[in-house]
């Protein structure tokens, strides 16, 4: 089976491909272009601010952290058709709990009307998400999953800059008050 080039999920079938890699999709593709922009960030930069986003206020709430990535699992299928999706958000444990125990609900709603892999995967879904309920990422430390998206998070905001610096006139150099002839 492919890995995911940048979430490191499993690709059964298409996906998007670069080259030699493969992504789940355009997003992962994008998110792992902007990723490779981030390469030059300096570790001290990096370190700063996930430790801002790790013990800032959650997103959804506005409590207070630790933030981290948390994934929420879902499945729906209608006869023949299902499709599963693996959502990451960024946000507080409590925040996290709400969402997760919504996408297993949902799932075990929607996930079971498809033959054959409604009935296979709805329990695997259901699952991943109580599994993310009781472990969770560690609350000692940020996970990996938060420096990728605050890499990811900083090469935008680099790209932006980069944009809005290529949009403004250049400047005239000032001239002196001087001059001999």
């Amino acid at each position: 089976m492919v890995k995911c080039g940048y979430c490191g999920s499993t690709i059964i079938m298409g996906g998007v491909r670069a080259g030699e890699q493969r992504f789940c999709n355009a997003k992962c593709h994008q998110n792992a272009l902007v990723l490779s922009l981030t390469k030059n960030v300096p570790s001290e930069v990096l370190e700063r601010r996930v430790e801002e986003v790790w013990r800032g206020n959650c997103p959804k709430c506005g409590s207070l952290g630790p933030i981290d990535v948390h994934k929420i699992h879902e499945v729906w299928s209608i006869l023949v058709m299902t499709r599963w999706t693996t959502q990451a958000q960024i946000s507080c444990r409590s925040c996290a709990t709400k969402r997760q125990l919504g996408g297993a609900a949902f799932s075990l709603i929607f996930g079971w009307w498809g033959v054959p892999w409604g009935l296979i995967l709805t329990p695997i879904q259901i699952t991943r998400n109580v599994v993310g309920i009781c472990r969770g990422p560690e609350t000692s430390r940020a996970s990996e999953d938060l420096r990728k998206a605050v890499l990811v998070n900083l090469g935008q905001h680099m790209i932006t800059s980069q944009k809005s610096d290529a949009k403004r006139p250049p400047t005239m150099p000032k001239q002196s008050a001087s001059s001999s002839n």
